[in-house]
């Protein structure tokens, strides 16, 4: 018995779905969900599908190797499949913003959130306490100019020992560099608290103040090597006025920052995101 989850890229061609559910359906399983997208510019096909085999002697490894030979190749796809129950191991990076660590660790003790969190990494001790009380390891790790090097080396020990598969900075405030970037390629989530590519960089509720602007808001991206450009996986705002100041901003935008990353956490682990020139396409 299994629950998978397909995920497809490629050229858009004929038959591509047809070929798809028929061979799952020559295999056994029933599709219980699609959906897919085509880039016409671009002219990429994009499909998300999940599938359910109650056969109880079924091989993934064996349907597997076959789609691959059979489908696959011959439509030259990108693909991969995933056990559609299965629970992403999720570290978390945290400074000294509270309020986007406090909604994850409520949301993942309710059980909203299809993840297991190992640990929680922070380059100061100010959020210990908080880790403690929902019983998961916290790792002090101090990062300085000097440091910055020797830091990311332990931080990438303790993500190969846990076996990450990929990391949410929940108001991290640390630049993270191409040495763990490239080992976690569209597998790092940020939370920027402006509507990017409105006022990337620091503080942008200030400059969002003085530009006088009637809406705020935030986004969730994966980092890349440019700083708040990588590929954008969710985003909301919210209005304000004349009488707004900047600590009203930065309250309601608090509010907003949980929402959203939280929004992006279950896209990521619920595998419905692809990454596609710079730029995402989202099933629901």
């Amino acid at each position: 018995m299994a629950h998978l989850t397909l995920l497809i890229h490629c050229k858009d061609q004929k038959g591509i779905i047809a070929s798809v559910t028929n061979f799952i359906l020559d295999h056994g399983g029933n599709t219980t969900y699609i959906d897919q997208h085509v880039d016409a510019q671009e002219n990429v096909f994009f499909m998300r599908l999940e599938c359910f085999f109650e056969q109880a002697d079924f091989n993934v490894e064996l349907f597997t190797k076959t789609f691959a030979q059979d489908i696959g190749n011959p439509f030259e796809m990108q693909w991969q499949l995933y056990p559609a129950t299965q629970k992403l191991q999720m570290a978390i990076f945290v400074s000294k913003y509270d309020h986007c660590l406090y909604d994850i660790l409520g949301r993942y003790n309710a059980g909203e959130l299809q993840v297991h969190i190992p640990f929680i990494v922070s380059n100061h001790k100010d959020l210990a306490h908080i880790a403690a009380n929902f019983g998961i390891p916290f790792y002090h790790i101090p990062v300085t100019k000097d440091t910055k090097a020797l830091a990311e080396q332990r931080q990438l020990d303790l993500l190969r020992e846990f076996k990450v598969d990929f990391i949410v900075l929940a108001r991290y405030m640390q630049i993270v560099t191409p040495t763990i970037i490239s080992e976690y390629t569209h597998r790092i989530i940020n939370i920027h608290h402006s509507f990017l590519p409105a006022f990337v960089g620091a503080k942008p509720y200030h400059a969002a103040f003085a530009r006088g602007v009637k809406i705020i808001g935030t986004t969730s991206h994966y980092v890349t090597e440019e700083l708040d450009a990588g590929p954008i996986i969710e985003q909301d705002t919210i209005r304000v006025t004349h009488s707004h100041t900047i600590p009203d901003l930065i309250a309601k935008g608090k509010d907003l920052e949980k929402i959203v990353l939280s929004r992006a956490i279950k896209l990521h682990a619920q595998h419905k995101c692809f990454v596609y020139d710079n730029k995402t396409v989202i099933f629901t």
